[in-house]
């Protein structure tokens, strides 16, 4: 079974910036793309960022598109989510996971944790 490890939140204020970082167990991630999601309190969970299994190709939701970066290191087996600008409505857990295909807004895999990034205003 796949374990991931995300890490990296915390509490900033509005307008500053976090780095969140996602492990997976053994190479779990090889040959995936991987991606970012998040779920805040009483909403559904969304897709933020994906990126290919080369790294060359990315993709972000319209809420975070100029403000977030996705990128991943292969040889560690680690995605991560540059996080700028960031609001109040940003507030939320942070899941990373595997995706069967580029263009899929989810995954049907086992989730991890998540990290909570808290944003005040």
């Amino acid at each position: 079974q796949v374990q991931l490890v995300e890490s990296g939140g915390g509490l900033v204020q509005a307008g500053g910036s976090l780095r969140l970082s996602c492990t997976a167990s053994g190479r779990a991630f090889s040959g995936r793309p991987v991606g970012w999601f998040r779920q805040a309190p009483g909403k559904a969970r969304e897709y933020v960022a994906v990126i290919s299994w080369s790294g060359s190709s990315t993709r972000y939701a319209d809420s975070v598109k100029g403000r977030f970066t996705i990128s991943r290191d292969r040889a560690k087996n680690t995605a991560y989510l540059e996080m700028n600008r960031l609001k109040p409505e940003d507030t939320a857990v942070y899941y990373c996971n595997r995706l069967s295909d580029y263009w899929n807004d989810f995954s049907e895999e086992t989730w991890g944790q998540g990290t909570q990034v808290t944003v005040s205003s």
